[in-house]
């Protein structure tokens, strides 16, 4: 089995899991791969390959990311570009996604065997036509979110299906997500989990100003666009799986829909979706710092 390893070496400890991981593949007859700006990290090991990253990724059978969800979110487009599978290895705090912990490192053994189940994760096309008719597009896992001006105390957006206005609300914001993207910033905002296998679009507004506005769950199928409305001539912020892409102005519209583009992600302990739903999200934060 060919492995590419994408680190996050900013989270703790995360080279010194990396080289046990590395250790343990190996004496399963892998072949280990990284990125060649890693290589001044682990010029030591002599047996990981170092080249460009397209080229080892198209190359290798599975990507294994370490570090949390983040690190997932970064993998995500390379690994939709060739169709590889992601395991998570978490080195962080919650790792959502990540179904192998630090202290499992032993269950490498069975990406080694084949003893896993991938589990399809479904992304979502964005897409801001400026007035002009230039066009930016993006791809999400987890989430497209807009949110109002900085200096704004609030804005109005209005969101529609096939011509058809289905919310005109009054908020801080919108979320978009996937069902992956369901149990980060939808969550916090009160939207609701949804089974990751299933093939939807999530919205929830943010801080809505409206004793009725609830999360709404769109079939697959739909493209939904959203125009902004603003007193201040100010620019609204968009951000892609956490990271800020671009400001819209209230001329601009956003497009939203599914993607023919998909993740496949590794369980390899299986049934771990609902498992981290109850360890991970169902206890104190005190006790999710204390596992750190």
């Amino acid at each position: 089995m060919n492995i590419y390893i994408l680190p996050n070496l900013k989270k703790d400890n995360s080279e010194i899991y990396i080289r046990k991981a590395a250790d343990i593949l190996r004496k399963n007859k892998a072949e280990l791969s990284m990125s060649n700006k890693y290589q001044s990290d682990f010029s030591d090991i002599n047996f990981i390959e170092f080249s460009r990253e397209d080229k080892l990724v198209s190359q290798c059978d599975v990507i294994l990311a370490v570090g949390g969800d983040g690190t997932i979110l970064k993998a995500s487009s390379v690994a939709s570009k060739y169709e590889k599978p992601i395991l998570g290895l978490n080195c962080g705090r919650l790792g959502f996604m990540c179904t192998l912990e630090h202290n499992e490192l032993e269950l490498l053994e069975n990406l080694c065997t084949g003893d896993y189940v991938i589990q399809k994760r479904i992304m979502l096309d964005g897409a801001v036509t400026k007035q002009d008719g230039r066009k930016k597009t993006f791809t999400a896992l987890n989430d497209i979110v807009v949110s109002k001006p900085p200096h704004s105390k609030i804005s109005d957006f209005e969101v529609s299906k096939s011509n058809k206005i289905v919310s005109s609300i009054r908020a801080d914001g919108l979320i978009f997500s996937t069902p992956t993207g369901a149990t980060a910033y939808s969550l916090s905002a009160g939207g609701p989990i949804i089974e990751p296998d299933m093939e939807c679009i999530e919205f929830t507004p943010i801080c809505p100003h409206s004793l009725l506005s609830r999360t709404m769950v769109f079939a697959k199928s739909s493209e939904l666009a959203v125009k902004f409305f603003t007193n201040t001539g100010e620019y609204f912020g968009l951000s892609v799986d956490g990271i800020t892409k671009d400001d819209i102005s209230s001329k601009d519209i956003l497009t939203i829909s599914t993607s023919d583009k998909f993740i496949k992600l590794i369980d390899i302990k299986g049934g771990s979706f609902f498992d981290s739903v109850n360890s991970k999200l169902m206890r104190p934060l005190k006790a999710v710092m204390e596992d750190k």
